[in-house]
């Protein structure tokens, strides 16, 4: 692998760059290897990793422009307000969220006097209970003793298995120029935000047919969806009023990614089991902000709230003030890293068969780069900025500039084959 390490990209306390290089450099050569293996090459093709395309692809949200408009990425009242004893941090970028935080905690104009007079675990529970979705501010120490950050630092950070015993997998065929390891297969990408979009983004740069699929009473944010967009067609279904619909995609699909919170999308019979039973042969990759375990299993969360929780707000500003990852360095990482296993679970699947499941929580990437990545050496060059890593493109949305993908390698693509396009605006078909 070829490597340009750039000193100044990802600068933090903590080692995000080395924690943003890993997790594309996995998924890069996870593709490599599957390429090769599609292609009928002798050897897998050569891996580049720069410093600068990461750093550019892990902010992509804050490079976008659309129309030469930037995009909107935290509403006004996700932050951080101070409580009696410290800290919390909200997110109300979604209305419905907006709504339960000003519904337990009172008028938007009035909030910071309201946080002032609670403590900060009363704030957590209260809004918790009522839908919402605020964190109290703990350092690492605090975290290692909390009963859900043991059920973490448990478990390993990619978790993966074998459901069945299905046949060994058989791929057509793919040309070696520009070789896309992922052709033909079909992704049914059931994730919101940024993490699980950003895996299934990743995927379609590979040549995967991904059909992203929503509620129609649950829109995405424009931006963040044209942002997680490129390469994908985004339809609207309601799982339970058009079930047949439903199953014929799913009865056609080779991989199945879901972001939703741990078994909310098992009554539509979306666990792992359920779907190997129904698609022998499936890949079923989850993702979830806390894991699937321990207290905090059905807790909805964002990459910005498993930064407090977990100490890292701590570590990169203070008790007093507490600061932030250059990055959503969660998201994007723990995304590149789903992509990665999905990759490799289809690898394996050529020898060895099976359906497959993998799993991945933002709160155990957040205890890996706070206690597993070493800090390597500053780099032998700069990061003077993402301009080499940015592009432009017409869609449907107007005009766009965007990031470029970080995942390289020789003979791979390196640009999407599609632009975004409106949020719901595809048939919910396959190609």
């Amino acid at each position: 692998m070829t490597e340009v390490m750039r000193e100044g990209a990802l600068q933090a306390r903590l080692p995000v760059r080395e924690l943003a290089r890993a997790c594309v450099s996995a998924c890069a050569l996870a593709a490599a290897e599957l390429g090769a293996r599609r292609a009928g090459l002798d050897a897998v093709p050569a891996v580049t990793m720069d410093d600068g395309a990461v750093a550019t692809a892990f902010v992509s949200e804050r490079h976008l422009l659309i129309n030469g408009r930037a995009p909107v990425n935290f509403a006004p009242l996700s932050r951080f307000w101070r409580t009696a004893d410290g800290w919390v941090r909200t997110h109300a970028n979604y209305p419905h969220h907006r709504e339960r935080l000003i519904g337990v905690m009172g008028p938007a104009d009035s909030l910071e006097a309201a946080f002032a007079e609670r403590s900060a675990l009363e704030v957590e529970e209260t809004l918790n209970a009522a839908g919402g979705l605020a964190v109290a501010l703990r350092t690492p120490e605090e975290w290692a003793a909390h009963e859900q950050g043991r059920a973490v630092a448990a478990r390993p950070l990619v978790e993966r298995g074998r459901l069945d015993s299905a046949p060994a997998r058989v791929l057509t065929p793919v040309d070696a120029a520009p070789l896309r390891p992922a052709a033909g297969l079909r992704v049914l990408d059931l994730t919101r935000v940024i993490a699980g979009p950003v895996a299934t983004r990743t995927l379609a740069l590979l040549g995967a047919d991904v059909l992203r699929l929503d509620a129609p009473r649950l829109p995405e944010l424009p931006d963040q969806h044209a942002d997680t967009g490129f390469g994908k067609r985004s339809a609207t279904l309601d799982l339970a009023a058009d079930r047949r619909t439903f199953e014929e995609l799913l009865a056609a699909a080779d991989v199945v990614v879901t972001g939703y919170r741990p078994g909310a999308l098992d009554r539509f019979g979306l666990s792992p089991q359920a779907l190997a039973e129904r698609r022998p042969g499936i890949v079923v990759a989850q993702l979830s902000a806390w894991g699937a375990y321990g207290p905090w299993r059905e807790r909805r969360g964002f990459d910005s709230l498993v930064q407090v929780a977990t100490g890292i707000a701590a570590v990169e500003g203070s008790v007093e003030q507490p600061g932030a990852l250059p990055a959503q360095a969660l998201d994007h990482g723990t995304g590149y890293l789903l992509a990665a296993e999905v990759l490799r679970a289809l690898t394996e699947q050529f020898d060895e068969g099976g359906s497959r499941f993998v799993r991945l929580a933002l709160a155990r990437t957040a205890q890996w780069l706070m206690n597993g990545i070493p800090t390597d050496s500053p780099g032998d060059a700069s990061y003077d900025g993402p301009d080499a890593w940015l592009a432009e493109t017409d869609s449907a949305l107007g005009r766009l500039r965007y990031a470029l993908p970080p995942v390289s390698f020789a003979g791979g693509p390196t640009d999407w084959a599609r632009p975004p396009g409106p949020w719901g605006a595809d048939p919910a078909r396959w190609a």
